[in-house]
């Protein structure tokens, strides 16, 4: 099999980038076009370190091969600030401290992110259910939780 060239939205950039028909997302991210808050974990897409935004829904990127995003819009984490402004979302984790030692963070981040996007009035239960395919050996979800109801708060409140 041939590699092909395909052309993705990456944080609002065109990219154009030569793959192999078996090559993931996760590997064009992160060794190809060097966005290293895609984290690299089990590969089997279980722990959904990998997480990233595609076409605006959270997916793994292990699980993604690199030729389904052929014309897709892909965030990373590094996409949601504007002008080295953070996000509400990221905003939100600094202050209610929803990290530990941070490995996990960029996809409870983008998952956080679509939840503050598109579930307004996410109860705790949906909240759980969007973050149930991310794991953290650090904590007990409790401030990602919170952080993402501030964020949901902020939002209401019309904060930036």
């Amino acid at each position: 099999m041939k590699d092909v060239e395909i052309t993705l939205t990456v944080n609002g950039e065109k990219k154009k980038v030569r793959v192999s028909p078996k090559e993931s997302l996760l590997h064009v991210l992160r060794d190809k076009l060097h966005y290293i808050s895609v984290k690299a974990n089990c590969y089997r897409g279980e722990c959904g370190i990998c997480t990233v935004l595609m076409n605006g829904f959270p997916v793994k990127s292990c699980q993604v091969l690199a030729v389904e995003t052929d014309d897709a819009d892909i965030v990373t984490v590094e996409g949601l600030s504007k002008n080295g402004e953070p996000s509400l979302i990221q905003k939100a984790f600094i202050e209610k401290f929803g990290f530990q030692c941070g490995f996990c963070t960029p996809a409870f981040i983008l998952a956080g992110h679509y939840i503050v996007e598109n579930m307004p009035d996410a109860t705790d239960e949906e909240i759980k259910e969007v973050l149930n395919g991310i794991v953290c050996r650090c904590t007990g979800y409790k401030q990602i939780i919170d952080a993402i109801k501030l964020a949901l708060q902020w939002k209401k409140e019309g904060k930036s």
